[in-house]
């Protein structure tokens, strides 16, 4: 267990946190946790580089707290009307389709290594970005006016654009083709 895993574990805890300041309409105290938790995410991957504290536990662990705060940040800032539904759709439905293939493949002795894309790393940024500044004018009292419409088809665009890509990438990797697109034998 090193240092960034226990962080890590840390973010884990600060989800429900967050999520239930939300719903008891705390938004300081959320908007607060969803910091913490960003911060902490980059506190752990800086120690783990600068100190050599990487580990398999946290190339796990690390992605799933960020989609956890993600995720549930999107579903309650949805269900709180400040998001639209059709967004939220769209991430959760992502999600649920890569984490589908993940098992699926698994399941049927054909592993896929995780490996993120730049659309889902660019997805994943502009996420976090949506979702802070909604907090962020939710608690400090300012409308973020075009800037949001901008951001919210921003991040629906990159949700489907970064879910096509890792369904055909899927779609290769369980026919058997490489990178090159053409198929491997398979003894």
């Amino acid at each position: 267990m090193t240092i960034p895993n226990i962080i890590t574990l840390v973010r884990f805890l600060l989800v429900p946190a967050v999520v239930f300041a939300l719903l008891t309409e705390e938004v300081d105290w959320a908007f607060a946790g969803f910091l913490a938790a960003a911060v902490s995410d980059g506190v752990d991957g800086f120690i783990a580089r600068q100190f050599d504290q990487r580990s398999e536990l946290g190339a796990y662990l690390d992605p799933i707290a960020d989609k956890l705060l993600l995720v549930s940040v999107f579903v309650v800032l949805g269900y709180m009307g400040h998001l639209p539904l059709w967004l939220v759709v769209a991430a959760v439905s992502r999600d649920a389709l890569i984490i589908g293939g993940v098992v699926l493949a698994t399941v049927m002795g054909n592993p896929v290594a995780m490996k993120p894309l730049f659309v889902s790393k660019a997805n994943t940024l502009a996420q976090f970005l949506l979702a802070a500044l909604v907090l962020a004018s939710l608690s400090l009292s300012f409308t973020l006016g075009i800037f949001y419409d901008g951001l919210v088809y921003l991040c629906g665009l990159l949700t489907v654009a970064s879910g096509a890509a890792y369904l055909v990438s899927w779609i290769k990797h369980m026919g058997g083709y490489v990178d090159t697109g053409t198929p491997q034998g398979r003894g």
